[in-house]
């Protein structure tokens, strides 16, 4: 049986390598070793302005997809007006990933966002998004300090596929977030819940295969199951 193919979707940034520093395609290496660890081919895809209107060229080449993290979904694609403390959009990231999204669902091609990734998703099924969440839950602790990531625990509802992935109902994530799910996308439920605030950390579409978003980054944590689960449910669709 071959490996199955999981796309993972790059940031778009100013990297610096040896001498040189120039805008790159690039994803942190926890998503390919995760990915590789549980025997899948991790292939990197970089927005393409071809695959907004059309999609299925890219989805035909996966088993499953990965939406990464990455900056703040630009408020636009859900309706809304900039925050002052929302990121400049990267427009064409932003539209490659929800038209990914979106025909990914239609397909039932497994599905898996993370952080950034599961607003994504939450987008692409017509939801929005709160654009700075200490001025809904009262405090930083989803972000304390950029560039470090902070711990809690979230609660899973027992049974779901966010639950059966982790293989816990009260599971320990590593958090950087500032902006989370408001009013959720049409066929998504929460199926997990901060322990700090009961803020909605993981939303799923239980009529799919797999298709689950999360608020944590289990790739900063070797211990986490969550990526083999997505690896393991393209494996039984080769």
């Amino acid at each position: 049986m071959r490996r199955p193919v999981i796309g993972i979707c790059t940031y778009l940034d100013e990297v610096r390598w040896g001498v040189w520093q120039d805008r790159a395609a690039m994803v942190p290496s926890g998503y390919v070793a995760a990915v590789q660890r549980a025997g899948g081919v991790a292939v990197l895809l970089p927005p393409d302005r071809a695959a907004i209107d059309d999609p299925d060229p890219v989805l035909d080449l996966l088993d499953a997809l990965i939406l990464a993290g990455g900056v703040d979904v630009g408020p636009h694609a859900y309706g809304a007006d900039p925050h002052p403390a929302t990121d400049d959009p990267n427009e064409d990231r932003d539209a490659f990933e929800l038209a990914l999204a979106q025909r990914a669902l239609e397909r039932d091609i497994p599905l898996l966002g993370i952080c950034r990734g599961m607003q994504v998703m939450n987008v692409a099924a017509g939801g929005t998004l709160h654009q700075h969440l200490p001025e809904l839950v009262g405090h930083a602790d989803h972000r304390r300090t950029p560039g470090v990531f902070n711990d809690h625990d979230v609660r899973l509802e027992e049974g779901s596929l966010a639950a059966r992935a982790t293989g816990e109902e009260l599971h320990a994530t590593k958090s950087h977030h500032h902006q989370g799910v408001d009013a959720l996308g049409q066929g998504f439920v929460a199926t997990g819940w901060s322990a700090l605030d009961d803020l909605p950390e993981a939303i799923e579409r239980p009529e799919r295969r797999f298709a689950l978003g999360v608020q944590w980054h289990p790739e900063a944590d070797e211990t986490s199951r969550l990526i083999a689960s997505l690896v393991e449910e393209a494996r039984n669709g080769v």
